[in-house]
């Protein structure tokens, strides 16, 4: 993503469907605004258009969105007087990424449920395999010098 000087999300990808926090530390940040308004949309034709104010904190202002469907993230700044931050007529934008759906992709096929099934019990049973292994490393030594069992006995 191209970074924007003054302008920060918590992400390095913009998703769409998911939520973003953004921190503003441009011009009206700079003049001392006592309110931020982030006036914000989707897509090319400014879709779900809305406008949110943001929280004043020392490090800027900030808000979390609710990022929709479209291709960019459209968005600029205003203050309470009514001054405009939009990257000189520009608007800042940022390109979003589609959701992964897709389920996992064997030779150009989705795995189908029987797959993902067998796919699940092997890593069962690999899990159980390590830990059988984990158990013995860790006991086998014990029950054969005799410690396991005082130990046991001191307990009861």
């Amino acid at each position: 993503m191209e970074l924007t000087k003054n302008i920060f999300f918590n992400t390095d990808k913009l998703i769409e469907n998911s939520k973003v926090k953004i921190s503003y530390t441009g011009e009206l940040f700079q003049n001392c605004s006592e309110k931020v308004f982030i006036h914000y949309g989707f897509g090319t034709n400014w879709n779900f258009i809305d406008e949110l104010e943001m929280e004043k904190t020392d490090l800027g202002f900030q808000a979390e969105i609710e990022l929709k469907e479209g291709d960019t993230f459209n968005f600029c700044f205003k203050d309470q007087n009514d001054s405009w931050d939009n990257n000189n007529g520009n608007n800042y934008i940022f390109p979003l990424e589609k959701v992964q759906t897709e389920l996992i992709v064997l030779d150009d096929e989705p795995v189908s449920l029987g797959s993902a099934r067998k796919l699940r019990k092997s890593y069962l049973w690999s899990k159980k395999l390590r830990l059988a292994v984990y158990k013995l490393i860790t006991y086998f030594p014990k029950i054969i010098s005799g410690n396991y069992y005082r130990k046991k006995l001191n307990n009861s």
